[in-house]
């Protein structure tokens, strides 16, 4: 997976990089067929604020979260982005014709 990092009136230091991308990890796990992630990391006033879009095939998924402190943002992206990948999964692997589910209605 591929990830764009970028900062917004912030400097974006290789600790942030490293622990966006240690991060990122956790979502190759669930799902490995993400081609790209961009990632926005931005302060506005007190708040700090990330936000992600996955290009994934068949469409992106976006999220974002917002908190006093950069990594705590961070860790609130990742767990929304982390619910949106596994329901994307389940929907995406429950529309396959022959579904356990489709054959346990019929019966």
């Amino acid at each position: 997976m591929q990830i764009n990092l970028t900062g917004h009136h912030i400097d974006v230091t290789e600790a942030l990089k490293g622990y966006v991308d240690s991060k990122f990890e956790r979502l190759e796990r669930h799902f490995d067929h993400v081609i790209n992630a961009h990632v926005v990391l931005s302060v506005e006033k007190l708040t700090q604020k990330a936000e992600a879009t996955l290009h994934i095939n068949g469409g992106k998924v976006f999220a974002d979260s917002a908190h006093e402190d950069m990594y705590a943002a961070i860790d609130g992206l990742i767990d929304k982005l982390d619910r949106q990948v596994i329901r994307y999964k389940e929907k995406k692997n429950s529309h396959r014709p022959g579904a356990p589910i489709a054959a346990a209605e019929e019966e």
